[in-house]
Parts: C-alpha cells; structure tokens; sequence
C-alpha cells in the first residue's frame, strides 16, 4: 500500500505551497512511505485526483485543490483532514496503516484492547457465576428430591415398626412371665404347707 500525495509543484499559491510542504514533511520525518504525485506537470495525475476525490469533499468550484491524499485507490482526506489527524495522534489511522509500535496511536490501541480484554474478563467472570449459581440450585434440588425420596422409603419402616413389639414391650412381658412362675411356685408352696399341717392334726 503506497501513500500517494498530489501536490502542484509549479503552484503560485504560498499557502498551498505550506501546506504541501507540511505533508510531505511530515511524512518524511516519520519515514511513511510515498509517492509525490505532480498535477501541474502530469496531466493524467490531475485528472486522476479530479475524478477520484468524493464529491463531498470537493469545494464549490468542482476543483479539489491539493494536496491531496490517498492510499493506493483509497481516498484518505485533504490538509485541513489530515492536520486535524495530525493533532489527534490518530494520522496512521487517517492514512489506512498499522501504527508502529512506540507511537502514541499504538498507546492508544493498546489502550482499547486492554479495555476489550476487561471488559470480556467481566462479562467472562459474570458467566462464571450464572454458571456456579446454576450449578447450586441443581445441586439444591437433587438433595430435595433425595430428602422426598428418603422420606416416602421411611414410611413402610414406620409401618412395620408398629406391628413389630418394642424392646421394652418384650422386656415387660417377660417380667409378666416371670412374676407368674414364682407365684405359682408361691401357691404350691402355701400349698404343700397346709398339706402338712393336716398331716399333723
């Protein structure tokens, strides 16, 4: 991609002249490539830029006055344009070119990307807590179906723990049958006493 800047060398006009100068000057001192393209000598060169400058661009008179810049084919603006990049740290941008590194535009992308990359951090981070919270409330639901499911399993248990006598159910009776062996043995004995006693008489 070649910076292409239409000037008119033979121009009597001394601002245009400063104006041109300023250009390619600038770009010069940035070591930016390209071409000085002559419309007082080149009749093909003025035509060119003539038909190639948007219409909105061009002044009252249908004539753009240079200079002129464009990258390749690609119409990249005038003076008053490309001084108001100058001053904006944006002319790489302004001229279709990848800013070299160390230069106040690369600072200022390298800004924007930093603040894409936080900002895709947050909203990564964000999901990652949609995602957890998800995750809970799942895990939330499985205990209570678990817990209902453990409960209606506790039911028949109940159930069979009501038909089956308790410990102390089975303990008492067997103090019962207990208690009843001795006063039967009890009896016998007062029995076999008065058995004696008539004996006797």
């Amino acid at each position: 991609m070649v910076i292409k800047v239409f000037v008119a060398t033979s121009s009597g006009s001394t601002a245009i002249k400063k104006k041109q100068q300023e250009v390619v000057g600038f770009l010069e001192a940035n070591k930016i490539d390209f071409q000085q393209m002559d419309i007082a000598g080149d009749e093909d060169n003025r035509k060119w830029m003539r038909e190639n400058v948007p219409g909105e661009k061009k002044p009252q008179n249908g004539i753009p006055l240079p200079p002129q810049i464009f990258n390749e084919e690609r119409y990249c603006g005038d003076f008053e344009s490309f001084f108001s990049a100058k001053e904006e740290n944006i002319i790489y941008s302004f001229l279709g070119l990848a800013p070299p590194p160390g230069t106040k535009e690369t600072e200022k992308s390298d800004a924007k990307e930093e603040k894409s990359d936080a900002v895709e951090e947050k909203s990564e981070a964000t999901e990652e807590k949609s995602e957890a919270t998800e995750e809970k409330s799942e895990a939330v639901e499985e205990t209570e179906t678990h817990t209902e499911d453990k409960a209606d399993e506790g039911a028949p248990e109940e159930a069979q723990s009501d038909q089956a006598p308790s410990e102390d159910q089975q303990e008492n009776k067997e103090e019962h049958a207990v208690t009843g062996e001795e006063e039967e043995k009890q009896e016998e004995g007062e029995g076999n006493e008065e058995v004696e006693e008539q004996e006797e008489s």
